[in-house]
This record gives C-alpha cells, structure tokens and sequence, in this order.
C-alpha cells in the first residue's frame, strides 16, 4: 500500500508560479512512475508531467517550459515546480504513483485568477 500526500496547492494571479508536493509513504526508489495530474471542473482527467524510474520525463505540451517535475529521494518526494501559471492551469491536481498498480493522492486545488 502507498499513501501520496499532496501539499501546495492555493490560489494566485496569472503570472504567478507555485510548487506542489507529493510525500510517499515508500521508497520512491521502488516506483516505476511518479506524477502530475489534474483535473479542471467538466473535464477529465490529464496527464502533466511524469517522471519514470529511469529518468525520463513527459510533459503536457500545455505546461511545456513552464512546469518542471524532479524528485529528492532523499524525502520520498517529488514535486511540480509550476511557474507562469495561466487561468486555464486552474484545476485539482493529484500526485499519481505506479507500483504494481496506481496510486493518487486525495489532491490539491490550484486557482489562478486575477
């Protein structure tokens, strides 16, 4: 079993950057894949940033250059530094782990509104 703990999120204008993270109740050191998603009111859910165990790392093209994804396995944590947020960012995003099988945490709230 993974626990995923977000922390973070919060509301800020346009322009504006934040940094989530995801404490896991593991090694990450054992996770095939750890990352972003989020989910925007009426949509579905979306993948942002992944970073798998061998280091390689997606992107959404709507957060290409303005998001970065990293690790410190040092804490069992990774992050989404995420920098010239948009309104159209505005979303719960969630910290996903794949171990065996998936794993989301319960969210953040990001809001990004003049």
């Amino acid at each position: 079993q993974v626990e995923l703990v977000e922390s973070g999120g919060g509301s800020v204008q346009p322009g504006a950057s934040l940094r989530l993270s995801c404490a896991a109740s593991v090694n990450i050191f054992s996770i095939n894949s750890m990352g972003w998603y989020r989910q925007a009111p009426g949509k579905e859910r979306e993948l942002v940033a992944a970073i798998f165990s061998g280091g390689s790392i997606n992107y959404a093209a709507s957060v290409q250059g303005r998001f970065t994804i990293s690790r410190d396995y040092a804490k069992n944590t990774w992050y989404l530094q995420m920098n010239r947020l948009k309104a159209e960012d505005t979303a719960v995003y969630y910290c996903n782990a794949l171990l065996g099988r998936n794993y989301w945490g319960n969210g953040t709230l990001v809001t990004v509104s003049s």
